[in-house]
């Protein structure tokens, strides 16, 4: 029974193991992106301490958008069950294989590449600017999406069929995928100039969404586990946003109403 266990535990390691590999990949390749755009390792450095200390500077609107968060995931909870019979086929094994993860990957890694190699190709200062930007979102996210995973312990919907399995050793919770395509989506969404403004959001928020949506599709996470991983993602994209000087293009507000508190997404049209 013991064997039994440790060997449907194979894929999720494997799993671990290699998003682990990509991030130390993104590591590694961090502070050669800062040196090609005149950036020092030290300023990296900084911005990673300060990302990582950034709750201890928040102000009430940034709790504000944390407890909406917060209460976000715990309503997608109650769905997690219902969506999940929806998706899955019930003859399906709980075998814990996620054989599409490098796949769901991809198209956030392609907005990163893809930008560089035209900044390169033109010449654009602007647009290695904007690579280091998305690579920054990637790594942070990944590495908070990461520690997270191990603290809750979360077992995922193709090796349980409750939504409760926490502290089990699994790595469900938040998804990693979706953080990481939220947190690039948005920051290649949001940058740049207003020419292309709607286009680059068709892309960014289309790839963010589509991570998510595959992901509860192929039944590898919980809805709340993307959920989490949304919120982190577009919360570690404004802390790149605003570290990078960019003009915001869009914004989440919360604001007082008759029957509480309303959120509030704002969006400036060119």
């Amino acid at each position: 029974m013991l064997l039994q266990r440790i060997r449907s535990r194979g894929p999720t390691i494997e799993h671990s193991a290699l998003r682990t590999a990509a991030l130390l990949f993104g590591a590694l390749l961090w502070p050669i992106g800062c040196v090609a755009d005149s950036f020092s390792v030290s300023e990296a450095l900084d911005d990673a301490k300060l990302y990582f200390t950034a709750p201890l500077r928040w102000d009430s609107q940034d709790w504000l958008y944390f407890g909406a968060a917060l209460a976000a995931v715990g309503a997608a909870h109650e769905f997690d069950s219902r969506v999940r019979t929806h998706f899955v086929d019930p003859t399906q094994p709980l075998n814990g294989r996620d054989k599409n993860s490098a796949r769901d990957a991809l198209p956030a890694v392609a907005l990163i590449v893809g930008t560089g190699l035209y900044a390169g190709a033109i010449g654009d200062r602007d647009g290695y600017r904007e690579t280091w930007s998305l690579l920054e979102a990637g790594v942070f996210s990944t590495a908070t999406s990461e520690v997270l995973t191990l603290a809750a312990g979360r077992e995922r919907p193709d090796a349980t069929t409750s939504p409760n399995m926490w502290r089990h050793g699994g790595d469900s919770f938040p998804s990693v995928h979706v953080s990481a395509a939220f947190a690039i989506g948005t920051v290649f969404a949001e940058s740049g100039n207003d020419e292309y403004r709607w286009i680059r959001r068709i892309i960014g928020y289309g790839v963010a969404t589509g991570t998510a949506y595959l992901r509860v599709h192929e039944n590898v996470h919980w809805l709340s586990d993307t959920v989490a991983g949304t919120a982190l993602g577009i919360a570690t994209a404004r802390f790149v946003l605003n570290r990078q000087g960019g003009e915001q293009h869009a914004s989440f507000q919360f604001q007082p109403s008759k029957d509480g508190w309303q959120l509030a997404y704002t969006v400036r049209t060119p």
